[in-house]
């Protein structure tokens, strides 16, 4: 089994200097909750690429975790890079998206706030649900052994998925119209692939004409509909696969 990952804020130690105290809430996890001790393997990581292996020399009191740290490494950005702008759902749905589409390699999700969208954010409300969806994404990364965690960005319009959708290398747009499968898609080598996963009552066709003047066709993942807090998931494990990150 793989060691545990925690999070620290910074992984930048002095010179010569491997010990690595690890308090705070990730401390207490460590110390209280996964039961730590001398001797055991962890992995500390900033959740942006930076990480090294550890060994623990000490568990103090309840939430200090002594551990003697190897050499940092920096874990390079995956290429294609592949962002899933996902519809909000209804209640804790979304955050169920965003965790399983981080434990199969997600590198980003865009919060979208589409026109058949029952859920809206708004005012504080929408700030809440945003914290919870970046939180969640956070712990997700933790428990799949990830060192960078995917990126969960503010809430996004229609015509700002639009403009992240024409910057693509490749853009689709899960649609039940789509005539071409996402299976047998042209995908390329490296860049950006983005993907829109719309709501219950489905993309508007106001929606599905503006992505289509940016680039985004509509494809079909399967002959059953999926929910759009599972189509991330599934169409993300497919393109992972396909372009050999999976390999």
């Amino acid at each position: 089994m793989t060691a545990p990952v925690f999070v620290v804020d910074r992984l930048d130690p002095a010179p010569g200097d491997r010990r690595y105290v690890l308090d705070g809430p990730e401390g207490r996890h460590a110390v209280s909750v996964k039961r730590l001790r001398a001797g055991e393997d962890v992995v500390l990581t900033d959740g942006a690429g930076r990480w090294a292996e550890g060994e623990v020399e000490a568990a103090e009191g309840r939430d200090r975790l002594v551990v003697r740290l190897g050499d940092v490494e920096e874990e390079p950005e995956e290429s294609p890079r592949l962002t899933v702008v996902q519809a909000l759902p209804k209640g804790d749905r979304g955050e169920l998206a965003v965790e399983t589409m981080t434990e199969v390699g997600v590198d980003a999700v865009v919060p979208w706030a589409a026109s058949r969208c029952i859920t809206q954010w708004r005012g504080e409300r929408g700030l809440k649900a945003l914290g919870k969806w970046r939180a969640t994404a956070r712990e997700a990364g933790k428990q799949s052994r990830r060192v960078r965690f995917p990126e969960v960005a503010d809430a996004a319009t229609s015509k700002q998925v639009a403009s992240l959708l024409a910057e693509a290398d490749f853009a689709a747009v899960l649609h039940e119209s789509g005539t071409e499968a996402l299976a047998t898609a042209e995908l390329p080598a490296s860049g950006d692939i983005v993907l829109v996963v719309g709501p219950e009552g489905g993309v508007s066709p106001e929606e599905l004409e503006l992505f289509a003047r940016a680039g985004a066709k509509p494809y079909r993942l399967g002959r059953s509909v999926l929910r759009t807090s599972t189509a991330g998931t599934a169409a993300a494990a497919l393109l992972l696969g396909r372009t050999g990150r999976w390999s």
